[in-house]
C-alpha cells in the first residue's frame, strides 16, 4: 500500500507539471462571432463602446452560443482608420479603457467558456508610431522598417516612384519631408507599410503576437493579408507601375489598376505559416487548447487554399471564406447559392475545416444586401453547413444598414471622396450601435450622443424585444445554435443542392443520428418540393426542427419528403423521423 501511495503522489506531481488538458480542434465546429468594439456597448456614457461594455454583455454571447469572439483592433491609436492605423501594437487604446479593463475582459470571457480573438494589422502602422517616427529620421535600426523611395522627377518636378493606387484613393506614396524621400501606403496615407523584406520587421510581428498570447487570448484575424509584400524592387531599388482596368475611368479610384505588384505576392503565404508557428510555438509552452489564425484575404481560391498550408508547413485553420458574402445578390437564383458553397468544400484541403462569412464591418448587412426577408434563411444556411460559422454583430437580430448623411459620415474611405460618391464607398452604416433595448439610444450608452447615428427601427428590432418574441431572428438565431451541438451537425457529411431554381436544399447526415434537411425557397413564389427524390433513402416522414414566422407549420410538425410546400422566402430545417 505505500508504495502505491507512493506512486499515486508521483502521478499527482506529474499532473500539476503537466499543461492542462488540450481541447485540440476546438476551433473545427466553433461559432465565431466579430464585435466592433466602438459600436458594441458603452459603459461609460461617452458615446463610444468600450471593453468594460464588452465585459458587462459577455453573458449575452453565452447566451447566443459563442465559442470565441474577435475584437477588432482596439490598440493604442490616433483612429485615422478607428484602429487600423496602429501606434503601440503593445498597448490598449484609452478609447476602450485600460490593460487591467483587457485583463479583466479575458477573465471573465474565461469563467464563461469564450474565447477572445484580437485583430492583428500586420501590413502596417500609424504613423505616429514610434517605429515610424524613428524610420523617418534615419534611424538606424528602424530605417529600412517601412518601403522607402526617392520618387523620380520629371521635367524639374519630383513626383512619386510609379502609378500605384491607394484602397482609399489616389498615389499609395506620401512624401515625407524629415526624409527626403516618399513612403508607400497601400490605405489611409496616416497607414505606412512595413517593409517586409526587413527580416527585423518579421520579428518584431511575433514578439507582438506573443505578447497577446501570453496575455490569454486564443488567437488573431489577421487583417488585409494579400497586401502585406509589394513585388520586390529591381536592382536600381524601383518599382514597376501597374496595368490599367479598363472597365474604370477613374484614375483616382483603387479599380483602375489590376494590382498584380501589390497584391497576392508569394511570399505572402509563407508569412502566415510564420506566424502559424508562433501559435504553435505558445501551445507548446503554456498548453490548453488550440490557439487559431483566422485570415481575412479577397483573392482567388487556388490562392485561398494555400493558407490552410501544404505537405510541409501549417498554415491558417481559417482562411475567410467569402465566397458567399461577395458574390450573392439580391437576385441569387439556389443554383448560385449551391455553386458558391460548393466552390469552398469541393477545392479545401483534404483534412481541413470549412468556414462561412455572410457579414462583417466592411461590407453592406445580410437584411440590405440579400433582402430583410431572407434574414432567417441566410442564418438556417450559415448555420447548418459543416464547419465554422462566423457572425458579425447585429446580423442575429436582422439589424440593416442605416442611413448617414455626408454630414454624419467619418468613416475615412468614403471621407476621402466627396458629397456625390461617399455613399458607395462608405462603411459606416454597417458599424452604427448595437442594439440592446427600445431604451435611448438602443441602450447602447447612457449618453446623449453616440458616435454613429443609431438606426431609426431600434425600437422593433433589438435585444430586449426580440427575446420576448418566439420566432423572432434572435430566437431562430438561438435555436439553430444549439441545434448545432446534435452530433450529425458537428461531424455528419453534407450534401448540398438546387433542387430548382429557386430552392437549395442541404442535408446533414450521420449513421446512427438523425439526419437535418435545410430547405430555403429563395424566391417570391410559392414551392412544393420532393425532397426523396433527391436524398435517396431519405425518411418517407420528416419532422419540422427549426421554423420561422414565415411558416405556416410549427416546431414538431410532421410532413411527407415527398411533398413539402415553402411560401415564399421561407426557410425550415427538418430531421428524419
Amino acid at each position: 500500500m505505500h508504495g502505491v501511495s507512493k506512486l499515486l503522489a508521483l502521478c499527482s506531481l506529474l499532473a500539476l507539471a503537466l499543461p492542462a488538458l488540450a481541447e485540440v480542434g476546438w476551433w473545427r465546429t466553433a461559432q465565431f462571432y466579430q464585435i466592433y468594439p466602438r459600436s458594441f456597448k458603452d459603459s461609460d456614457g461617452d458615446g463610444v463602446g468600450d471593453l468594460n461594455g464588452i465585459t458587462q454583455q459577455l453573458p449575452y454571447l453565452k447566451e447566443i452560443g459563442v465559442t470565441a469572439t474577435w475584437l477588432s483592433p482596439i490598440f493604442t491609436s490616433p483612429m485615422a482608420d478607428f484602429g487600423y492605423d496602429v501606434a503601440n501594437f503593445f498597448e490598449i487604446d484609452s478609447t476602450f479603457g485600460t490593460m487591467e479593463d483587457f485583463e479583466a475582459l479575458l477573465q471573465r470571457a474565461q469563467q464563461l467558456g469564450i474565447k477572445i480573438i484580437l485583430d492583428f494589422v500586420p501590413n502596417h502602422s500609424s504613423d505616429e508610431c514610434e517605429w515610424f517616427k524613428r524610420s523617418a529620421a534615419g534611424d538606424e535600426e528602424y530605417k529600412d522598417f517601412y518601403v522607402w523611395h526617392t520618387g523620380k522627377v520629371v521635367n524639374g518636378i519630383r513626383e512619386p516612384p510609379n502609378n500605384w493606387i491607394s484602397v482609399f484613393r489616389g498615389s499609395q506614396w506620401t512624401w515625407n519631408d524629415e526624409r527626403q524621400a516618399y513612403y508607400l501606403h497601400q490605405f489611409h496615407h496616416k497607414q505606412p507599410d512595413f517593409n517586409y523584406r526587413n527580416p527585423k520587421v518579421i520579428e518584431a510581428m511575433k514578439d507582438v503576437l506573443r505578447f497577446w498570447l501570453r496575455k490569454g487570448v486564443y488567437g488573431f484575424r489577421v487583417d488585409a493579408v494579400p497586401h502585406v509584400y509589394e513585388v520586390e524592387a529591381d536592382e536600381n531599388g524601383d518599382f514597376p507601375d501597374e496595368p490599367r482596368n479598363e472597365w474604370n475611368n477613374d484614375p483616382e479610384d483603387y479599380g483602375y489598376l489590376d494590382h498584380i505588384y501589390t497584391t497576392h505576392q508569394p511570399e505572402t503565404i509563407e508569412l502566415v505559416y510564420i506566424f502559424r508557428e508562433i501559435m504553435e510555438e505558445i501551445d507548446a509552452e503554456l498548453g490548453g487548447d488550440d490557439r487559431v489564425l483566422l485570415t481575412e484575404a479577397y483573392g482567388p481560391l487556388d490562392v485561398l487554399m494555400q493558407y490552410y498550408g501544404n505537405e510541409t508547413a501549417r498554415g491558417s485553420q481559417i482562411p475567410f471564406n467569402f465566397e458567399l458574402l461577395s458574390n450573392l445578390n439580391n437576385n441569387s437564383n439556389a443554383y448560385h447559392y449551391s455553386e458558391l458553397i460548393h466552390n469552398w468544400l469541393d477545392k479545401m484541403p483534404e483534412g481541413q475545416v470549412a468556414n462561412w462569412v455572410l457579414g462583417n464591418h466592411d461590407q453592406s448587412r445580410i437584411g440590405s444586401r440579400l433582402g430583410a426577408d431572407r434574414i432567417d434563411a441566410i442564418n438556417m444556411m450559415l448555420l447548418t453547413l459543416p464547419g465554422i460559422s462566423v457572425t458579425y454583430q447585429g446580423e442575429e437580430l436582422g439589424m440593416t444598414d442605416v442611413f448617414i448623411s455626408w454630414e454624419d459620415t467619418v468613416d475615412p474611405q468614403a471621407c476621402q471622396s466627396n458629397e456625390e460618391e461617399f455613399a458607395h464607398l462608405s462603411r459606416d452604416p454597417v458599424r452604427t450601435p448595437f442594439q440592446w433595448s427600445d431604451e435611448a439610444n438602443a441602450g447602447f450608452t447612457s449618453g446623449p450622443n453616440t458616435w454613429l447615428p443609431v438606426a431609426t427601427d431600434f425600437n422593433l428590432v433589438n435585444v430586449k424585444r426580440e427575446r420576448s418574441i418566439p420566432l423572432s431572428h434572435l430566437n431562430i438565431y438561438k435555436q439553430l445554435r444549439s441545434l448545432r451541438d446534435e452530433p450529425t451537425l458537428k461531424q455528419g457529411d453534407v450534401d448540398v443542392t438546387a433542387i430548382s431554381p429557386n430552392v437549395l436544399a442541404i442535408k446533414r447526415s450521420l449513421s446512427g443520428y438523425s439526419s437535418y434537411i435545410t430547405v430555403i425557397n429563395v424566391s417570391d413564389d410559392v414551392e412544393t418540393v420532393s425532397l426523396d427524390s433527391v436524398f435517396p433513402l431519405l425518411s418517407t416522414k420528416l419532422r419540422y426542427v427549426v421554423v420561422s414566422d414565415k411558416s405556416i407549420r410549427r416546431t414538431n410538425d410532421e410532413t411527407f419528403a415527398n411533398s413539402v410546400l415553402l411560401l415564399p422566402k421561407e426557410a425550415v430545417v427538418l430531421s428524419t423521423i
